[in-house]
């Protein structure tokens, strides 16, 4: 018997159904085939999640009562990846902790106890006020679901509450009350968590800043086909020289941009180009100041310089994915993607370098291609894993 399925156990509201993803038509609702029909189910997460919600994969839902308040009929607890569920409900994070809190089972807060939930600090509010160490003491809890291979990141979308939440934690913690935050990582496998300098880089670069002032923990924990905490509760490593020095604001992104209708565009030095509907990958590099390069490229204002202003102002939308890194990615990349593509446009954006192109080519959008994800989750994640 699993010693620790009594300890915490996902609330059931009815049996658990096993449903297979569709899509997503907006952050807090999912598609699902379920018993021959298309369901709509509740997704209390408000992260991209790209690289769980892939089709296909199945989803782990409840029936939602009678008087719940919720005007679909299911909620979407859990996704399984590599035949593991993983806790998609974030609210529940909390109830995780509560318990391993009490248990004794929160590597780093052994002697802890919990005064109360939700705890209030003048304009801030934290998850927990603990007694630690005959102190009171603010915990803040993060549920992690981004990982690959040995390691996993947080946030995998940018997360402005996450920001104020550290800043105000260590604001408290120089005026005397001293704070940390758990990382909750919901994989079976990795050891080691990073934040997500690639997706949001000024709270990576904030915890970098704080990590002297407050206690910073990541912990590892698994779960059972009925929603049962696995045995195995793990203190992650967290890499603070390599994320110092891979947390910079240079290295390689990729652009997604959407084509809704065939339309023929003038390419500056290329000329007019046809361009079919579909979507396009762009991959470019910057080795200063990422950010504001890429910021650059997602507006259409602006004095035409590359072959990629000319196609952004003609696209219908534009999605960047920086690849933060301390090498020269951008070649690799552009290599990666030309196996991937189902065509591509000579020449684009590869002027001052050897490479066919860079522009390449998809009928559907690539986050919804397991060997897109696949692609972006060994440049962005597993890379690292040759610097541990």
């Amino acid at each position: 018997m699993n010693p620790l399925a009594t300890l915490y156990r996902v609330p059931l509201a009815s049996p658990l159904l096993k449903a297979r993803f569709i899509g997503r038509p907006n952050r807090f609702v999912v598609l699902c085939g379920l018993g021959g029909k298309t369901v709509g189910a509740y997704l209390p997460n408000p992260g991209r999640l790209w690289e769980l919600l892939l089709p296909g994969r199945l989803l782990y839902l409840v029936k939602n009562p009678p008087g719940s308040g919720k005007s679909i009929p299911y909620t979407a607890l859990a996704v399984e990846r590599d035949g593991r569920p993983i806790l998609l409900h974030t609210h529940l994070a909390n109830d995780v902790v509560a318990s391993l809190l009490a248990a004794g089972r929160l590597p780093g807060f052994e002697q802890d106890r919990v005064i109360r939930r939700e705890a209030a600090a003048g304009s801030s509010r934290y998850d927990f006020l603990l007694a630690r160490g005959g102190r009171e003491f603010f915990l803040e809890v993060k549920s992690c679901t981004l990982f690959d291979g040995r390691i996993a990141m947080f946030p995998d979308a940018v997360t402005q509450r996450g920001l104020k939440h550290l800043e105000q934690l260590a604001d408290h913690a120089r005026q005397g009350t001293p704070g940390g935050v758990v990382f909750l990582v919901h994989s079976p496998q990795a050891d080691t968590f990073m934040p997500d300098f690639h997706t949001d880089f000024t709270l990576s670069r904030t915890l970098l800043d704080v990590k002297d002032d407050l206690l910073v923990k990541a912990v590892g924990v698994e779960w059972g086909e009925d929603l049962s905490l696995g045995p195995r509760i793990r203190n992650l490593d967290i890499p603070w020289g390599l994320i110092e020095r891979e947390a910079r604001d240079e290295g390689g992104y990729l652009l997604v941009l959407e084509m809704a209708r065939s339309r023929r565009v003038d390419v500056g030095g290329l000329g007019g180009i046809a361009f079919r509907k579909g979507y396009y990958v762009y991959a470019g590099s910057a080795r200063t100041a990422l950010t504001k390069r890429v910021e650059r490229h997602l507006r259409r204002r602006k004095r035409f310089h590359w072959h990629i202003d000319f196609l952004r102002d003609a696209a219908d939308s534009c999605t960047a994915l920086p690849v933060r890194a301390s090498e020269d990615l951008e070649h690799d990349l552009a290599e990666s993607l030309g196996k991937l593509a189902e065509w591509s446009i000579p020449r684009f954006g590869a002027s001052d370098c050897r490479c066919a192109t860079h522009l390449f080519g998809f009928n559907t959008h690539p986050a919804r291609d397991p060997k897109f994800i696949e692609m972006l989750l060994r440049f962005r994640i597993r890379r690292l894993e040759a610097f541990l």
